[in-house]
């Protein structure tokens, strides 16, 4: 291949490489905002987290009770129902968006972070 040949096909590239973002960037337009698919995994998967290490904590928090104070199966079954009490209380704040923007609040008092209070 001689230089030109070379240039041209990176040209050819590059053209269609930005006539693919610009179509993509339109489609993205299109259903409202981009990366929302991703967004929306990303909240599941830290909700399954906020459930699962509530739940590993609070059994092994009990394990550890009941190995040390020899009253098996006693302090694990109260440190599970403590962890999975605590894992729905993080994901309800989670879903509900409580103490997401820590320090900022508006004037009408919500936790909720949107932006700068005006």
């Amino acid at each position: 291949m001689t230089e030109q040949e070379k240039s041209a096909t990176e040209q050819d590239l590059d053209a269609r490489l930005k006539q693919a973002r610009q179509a993509a960037e339109q489609s993205a337009a299109k259903t409202g905002s981009k990366g929302s698919s991703r967004q929306g995994l990303a909240l599941a998967m830290r909700l399954g987290v906020e459930i699962v290490s509530a739940l590993v904590i609070g059994v092994g928090i009990g394990l550890l009770l009941d190995y040390w104070l020899g009253t098996k199966p006693w302090f694990m079954l109260l440190f599970f129902l403590l962890g999975v009490a605590a894992g729905f209380m993080n994901v309800y704040r989670v879903a509900t968006g409580i103490g997401q923007g820590v320090g900022y609040r508006r004037e009408n008092g919500s936790d909720n972070f949107d932006g700068p209070a005006k």
